[in-house]
This record gives C-alpha cells, sequence and structure tokens, in this order.
C-alpha cells in the first residue's frame, strides 16, 4: 500500500530548550521566517503525504490554529494590499480533512505518543516524522525514503553518519547488506559504546513503519527513562518483517537542542534568498568581535 498518512508527535514540553518553551511550543520557535513544524509539515507534502495526524498534548492550541485560517489577519493583509505576504499566509493552512489532532494525556514517551494515532493510522502504511529534526535536502528526506519504500515495502527509518566518537549519543542500526543508500537491516542499539557499536549510522527521526507497530506498542512496556518506546516496538516488529535503512541525501539540524536550534536558523537564513546576504555580514561580524 502507498504511504499516504503521517504521525507528527508534538506533545513534548521541550525541555532542553527551556525557558523559551515555558508558554511557546518547541515546534512554533520560529527558524527565520516560519516556525520549526512547518518545515517538517512541507516535507510531509513534498512526500505525498496526504494526511497528517498531529498527536499533541496541553498548552499546544497554538500548533492547531497556525494550521487553520486566521480571518483576522488575511483581512487586514487584504485591506493593506499585502498581496505577497497574504499568500505566504495562506500557503500555511492545510486544507480542511487533511489534518488531524488528537491527545496524548500524559508524557508516556514516543511509542505511546504514535500508538494515540491508531484509529486515524487504519491498517495501512505510515510515516514518523519527528518535530524536534529539521533536515535539508532536495528531494525531501521523507520524499527519499517513500520513493525507496516504493521499491522494497517493509520498514524505512532514515540514517546519517556520525563521528564514531559520538555513536553513543545515537540510536545507531546494524546492517546487514547495502545497496547504494539503502541498508537492510539486522537490528538497532540504542546510545552503544563506541568500542561494540555496530555502525556508526544513527536513526535520524523520520520512519515508515507498517500498521502492526500498533499492536506491538498496546502491550509494549516501560524502557529507557520509564516510558514506552517506539524503538523497542521496533525490535519486536524486525523479528517478524523486513527492516531497511536509508542514508538520505541532506542535513538534518536538531532544533530540540540550544546549539541545534542556532544551527538551523543559521543554516536557513544563509539559504534565504531574503536573509543570505545579511546573515553573512552578520556572522562576519559577531565573529570578528572574538
Amino acid at each position: 500500500m502507498r504511504v499516504r498518512k503521517a504521525v507528527l508527535p508534538v506533545a513534548g514540553f521541550g525541555t532542553r530548550v527551556l525557558p523559551a518553551t515555558k508558554t511557546i511550543p518547541k515546534e512554533m520557535l520560529p527558524v527565520v521566517d516560519r516556525p520549526a513544524i512547518q518545515y517538517v509539515v512541507d516535507e510531509a507534502l513534498e512526500a505525498g503525504i496526504e494526511h497528517i495526524v498531529f498527536v499533541t498534548g496541553r498548552n499546544k492550541g497554538a500548533i492547531e490554529d497556525y494550521f487553520d485560517i486566521s480571518y483576522e489577519l488575511e483581512d487586514s493583509l487584504k485591506k493593506k494590499n499585502k498581496t505577497a505576504i497574504l499568500e505566504q499566509v495562506q500557503q500555511t493552512v492545510l486544507p480542511a480533512g487533511t489534518a488531524s489532532f488528537v491527545r496524548q494525556q500524559s508524557p508516556l514517551g514516543l511509542g505511546h505518543a504514535i500508538w494515540c494515532a491508531r484509529d486515524i493510522i487504519g491498517n495501512e502504511p505510515f510515516a514518523v516524522l519527528l518535530p524536534d529534526v529539521i533536515v535539508k535536502g532536495k528531494p525531501s528526506c521523507l520524499a527519499q525514503m517513500v520513493k525507496a519504500y516504493d521499491e522494497v515495502g517493509g520498514n524505512i527509518v532514515a540514517v546519517d553518519p556520525v563521528p564514531m566518537e559520538r555513536v553513543s549519543s545515537y540510536g545507531v542500526i546494524a546492517p546487514e547488506s547495502r545497496d547504494g543508500r539503502l541498508i537492510k537491516m539486522s537490528g538497532m542499539v540504542e546510545k552503544p559504546p563506541m568500542e561494540s557499536a555496530p555502525s556508526n549510522l544513527a536513526i535520524t527521526g523520520r520512519y515508515i513503519l507498517q500498521p502492526e507497530v500498533f499492536g506491538l506498542l498496546a502491550d509494549q512496556g516501560k524502557g529507557a527513562g520509564g516510558e514506552i518506546q517506539l524503538t523497542d516496538s521496533m525490535a519486536r516488529l524486525m523479528e517478524m518483517q523486513d527492516f531497511f535503512a536509508y542514508e538520505f541525501e541532506g542535513l538534518p539540524y536538531d532544533c530540540g537542542s540550544k546549539l541545534g536550534y542556532f544551527e538551523a536558523v543559521l543554516a536557513f537564513a544563509l539559504d534565504n534568498p531574503e536573509t543570505a546576504e545579511g546573515a553573512r555580514e552578520l556572522v562576519k561580524k559577531v565573529a570578528a568581535g572574538f
């Protein structure tokens, strides 16, 4: 079956970037001229996703409002004849019926958040995009994965090579065989010591999963951090179905950390025609002061 639906878990507190996220959802922190979540949604849409399920929590209403029509704002822009800005604002609206919002009432982990979307996803394959990670690439990371999925099926995770001395900070895969950028997996390990890591290919926050994972998540016990971990159910699913990793073309930015967020803002500012020249001058100016 074609991958038509995606789950975006957006219920987290954003503890790594507090106090900025005390009252603002971390997904709504701006990266140049739009919130981080917009880049992730755009990636999903480019990959052909037709319905997005946002798994939200309390104090996350700004996300739902952002993707809705803002009548007062649009009317004001029309009256002031600010056509270009109006078009940009209108492009943020998701068409009626293409988005669903479900609540994760308690912070029980990523696996539980995905499980909350089970009835909307139904019995079909689906994508998962972690909104902390913005991937800069053309075509988009998920579009690359969907193309690979159409060829091999099964389950696919996005991976990105990291320095071997940093593998203990990531979940990494154990490769079995490789065909170009597509890698057949034999396992995955969460934060392994460098000396025993099966590879330096880190899982990057993009997944295509089969619906059988929901049944496993339903009875999944608590794992690391006392939470229901998606990785644990994926490891069980791997015993029954094929799992692949895809080493995508592009650059990932972890907006859930302070330095990662700053790096993302800088990278996208340098890539934006409106801000590129000024951003370069600012970087030189700031660097000269040190």
